[in-house]
């Protein structure tokens, strides 16, 4: 009766731990899984530990299989529309990037545009994760992220290499309205 006791025990926990780990931090999820892969779920031939169960039971982290469903089917690049209040509208297309699918992930956003400087406009969105995300180079209409500050700049001059600047993407069409955007604007996918 323990035994069983304790296995409905594990069981629950398991469904409780599968259900939260996308909330815990990276290293008390590690801790719980380290200490689940001690366990067993049955005492006879077909043991299988915890930690196993889990696996297989457990879905994808939401954070990946968002940037998946963002991917178009037939390969081609993520665009998004910059859309100012007097009707003008730039279009970047974002790079394969962790921070760009991330940002790509937010939409739609209604952002206050800053100026900085006297060559970007800036915004700022949740925070997005430089992992895998090539330095900006120097090319004006480039779409980068400034993780210092946690602001999207939108370059419309010249300006210097930065190691602390990740490059999200390149405007498309409309680079030249980039100078010109003030106020709230609307940011979208384009589909």
């Amino acid at each position: 009766m323990k035994k069983r006791w304790m296995l409905v025990s594990a069981a629950l926990t398991i469904l409780l731990a599968g259900g939260c780990a996308s909330s815990q931090s990276r290293e008390s999820a590690e801790e719980s899984r380290q200490s689940r892969n001690t366990q067993k779920t049955d005492g006879g031939d077909n043991e299988q530990t915890l930690q196993e169960s889990q696996e297989e039971t457990a879905g994808p982290d939401n954070r990946a299989a968002d940037r998946e469903e963002d991917e178009t089917m037939s390969g081609e690049k993520r665009q998004i529309r910059v859309l100012a209040e007097d009707g003008s509208e730039i279009i970047f297309e974002l790079n394969d990037s962790t921070a760009a699918a991330d940002l790509y992930a937010q939409l739609p956003l209604s952002v206050e545009i800053e100026d900085f400087s006297d060559n970007e406009k800036i915004f700022y969105p949740e925070a997005l994760d430089t992992a895998d995300t090539p330095l900006a180079g120097v090319e004006t209409g480039t779409l980068a992220y400034y993780a210092p500050w946690g602001d999207v700049v939108m370059f419309y001059g010249e300006y210097s290499e930065n190691p602390s600047l990740y490059e999200l993407g390149h405007a498309v069409s409309g680079e030249e309205e980039i100078s010109q955007l003030s106020g709230t604007v609307e940011i979208e996918a384009v589909y």
